[in-house]
């Protein structure tokens, strides 16, 4: 048996990618293990969406790489984004890398690592020197190569497999390994994207958006529930516009009502919803399911309408007042997170100030600042007036400031209330449980700390009456039945 080690880099979307892959070795026979020195194969799955998860892919191959001169490790493999947009660079950079899988191309990682390993068993002695394979007759590329042609391909010693990015293989895979705790998924509903905002190289690494079937969509989703997950989370590279390019239509909405009918979901949350592609029939589902969280996340990236539209975002300062105001006033209890880029090229210091203003009016539940990063091959890395790097920093800081005042005020307001709680783990040295309400996303707002008189299970959702809060976080009580009354 051959045993292989996963890195899973960058967003939750990638996240997905990598359980599938786990999900085709495991069928194959291959060992999963989480300690380098087992691993007879490594597979980095990076992210090159900003300058900072860049260089983080970069550093953990490197550091991986330092594995194969220590005996085991006999392959390693770079898939996701930057391995798409890279090939060339890695193979002269890391001549360690093995093969390069790009983002559209996991559904071949059996057959790459198969033949990898392969030729590291036949590979000559001598320094330097592997032993190339047939590869016509060797992979059995069944799904995307049939489509793609040729998308298999040797530069020196360098495997490649990347097939075309707007390929969307006809069905999704069947297996798929959870690596969140089980009670939590990520489901992943279309690739790609079609915004082709000025800053984002996403497009051009991830392709046009491709809808997944709604039928696979909801028949994965009906698997993780029966192996226990009470969390389903929808993810895309925007969400909204679900279906639009299969179905002629926004179907979201259906897709939702679809999913809350699965016996053993009960929260359903969305995330990277454009605020433009936001629709009443989209409000309304939120609203009135009782599974689906009352929590939007809305990247909306700036406020001010030049900055905007230079950005190529199709919003308005006065739509996102609209919006958020009705999404509100139909949504009473609903918490809003959004994100936003500072330091973007030409902002002046009276746009940043207009946007500061912004965020204090409109008093976002979660939010989160990216400083602007130039990304070769965008249009906006050829702007003028790229702003210095401290600047952009300063900015950050100060609406991060106003941030912390914002969310302390409003996770003071739920003391005194009760919330119902997803158990996710135990804190031993200060003996108290840990969560996430409905409010609160994965990884990225904030935690729930309970205290129980009885042992929790993770993954239970429990009622706990909220008796602090900090900045972020709140803590509470377990309620028991008889305390209801």
């Amino acid at each position: 048996m051959r045993n292989v080690l996963f890195i899973s880099l960058g967003c939750d979307k990638n996240l997905v990618d990598s359980e599938k892959m786990l999900g085709l070795l495991g069928d194959s026979g291959y060992a999963i293990v989480d300690e380098e020195s087992k691993a007879d194969a490594i597979v980095v799955n990076t992210c090159c969406f900003v300058h900072d998860a860049k260089e983080e892919s970069i550093e953990t191959i490197i550091e991986m790489a330092e594995w194969k001169k220590k005996g085991r490790l006999k392959a390693l493999v770079v898939a996701g984004c930057l391995g798409q947009r890279y090939q060339a660079e890695i193979e002269d950079a890391i001549p360690e890398v093995d093969a390069v899988i790009g983002t559209t191309g996991y559904t071949g990682i059996v057959d790459i690592l198969d033949q990898v390993l392969d030729e590291a068993l036949t590979a000559s002695d001598e320094p330097g020197q592997k032993t190339v394979a047939d590869l016509s007759d060797e992979l059995s590329l069944k799904t995307a190569a049939d489509l793609a042609g040729e998308p298999v391909q040797r530069s020196g010693s360098l495997l490649t497999y990347c097939p075309p990015i707007d390929l969307l293989t006809e069905s999704l895979p069947d297996k798929r390994v959870n690596t969140t705790g089980g009670y939590t998924a990520y489901l992943k509903i279309a690739e790609g994207c079609d915004k082709r905002c000025s800053y984002c190289i996403i497009p051009y690494v991830r392709g046009h958006y491709r809808s997944f079937p709604m039928e696979d969509l909801v028949r994965e989703a009906e698997k993780l529930a029966a192996e226990g997950t009470k969390e389903l989370i929808l993810v895309a590279q925007e969400t909204t516009v679900y279906g639009v390019d299969c179905y002629g239509r926004k179907a979201l909405p259906e897709l939702l009502g679809r999913l809350c009918r699965i016996e053993g979901l009960q929260w359903i949350r969305i995330l990277y919803c454009y605020p433009e592609e936001i629709t009443d029939d989209l409000i309304a589902v939120i609203r009135d399911e009782p599974k689906i969280c009352h929590y939007l996340d809305i990247p909306i990236q700036h406020s001010e309408d030049r900055i905007l539209k230079l950005m190529g975002r199709k919003t308005s300062r006065a739509e996102l007042i609209s919006l958020i105001e009705k999404l509100r006033r139909q949504i009473p209890d609903i918490v809003l997170r959004t994100t936003l880029i500072t330091g973007f090229p030409g902002e002046t210091e009276e746009e940043f100030t207009a946007m500061v203003d912004f965020v204090d009016r409109m008093e976002f539940d979660r939010l989160g600042v990216f400083t602007y990063s130039p990304e070769e091959g965008t249009r906006a890395a050829a702007m003028d007036g790229q702003i210095p790097e401290e600047v952009k920093a300063e900015r950050r800081d100060r609406i991060m400031a106003l941030q912390q005042e914002i969310s302390a005020e409003k996770t003071g307001a739920r003391v005194g209330t009760t919330m119902e709680v997803l158990v996710e783990g135990y804190l031993y040295e200060e003996e108290i449980y840990l969560g996430r309400s409905y409010m609160d996303a994965p990884k990225v707002d904030g935690e729930v700390f309970i205290r129980a008189e009885e042992e929790l299970v993770s993954g239970d959702i429990v009622p706990v009456h909220i008796t602090g809060s900090g900045e972020y976080d709140l803590m509470g009580d377990v309620i028991y039945e008889n305390e209801f009354t």
